[in-house]
């Protein structure tokens, strides 16, 4: 099973970008699911994150009313919409997702590779 980010890019500060996160390469189901991101020069950070079925939502304190994390169960696949971005959300993002499969029936944590993001002043 693997996890295939898009949607990154440039942006100017107070724009928009939809990350996706795509699983895909076996069967599975998605326990939990969560987007991180490291900047240059910083440790990894938890973003937001998700419980199976979206029931529970949790998300940094900076960017609370600013991005929004959703799945689509029928395409296998994970969003995070940012809004009103700032330079200091520029990083590269990943997806990570608990993912129970015939071989780890309680779960296994899978990351993706990451997508750029910059956000230009």
């Amino acid at each position: 099973v693997q996890l295939l980010e898009s949607g990154g890019g440039l942006v100017q500060a107070g724009g928009s970008l939809r990350l996706s996160c795509y699983a895909f390469g076996g069967s599975f189901s998605i326990k939990s699911m969560g987007w991180y991101r490291q900047a240059p020069g910083k440790q990894r950070e938890l973003v937001a994150a998700a419980t199976t079925g979206g029931g529970s939502t949790n998300y940094a304190d900076s960017v609370k009313g600013r991005f929004t994390i959703s799945r689509d169960n029928a395409k296998d696949t994970m969003y995070l919409q940012m809004n009103s971005l700032k330079p200091e959300d520029t990083a590269r993002y990943y997806c990570k997702a608990d993912l129970a499969t015939p071989r780890h029936p309680y779960g296994m944590d899978y990351w993706g590779k990451g997508t750029l993001v910059t956000v230009s002043s």
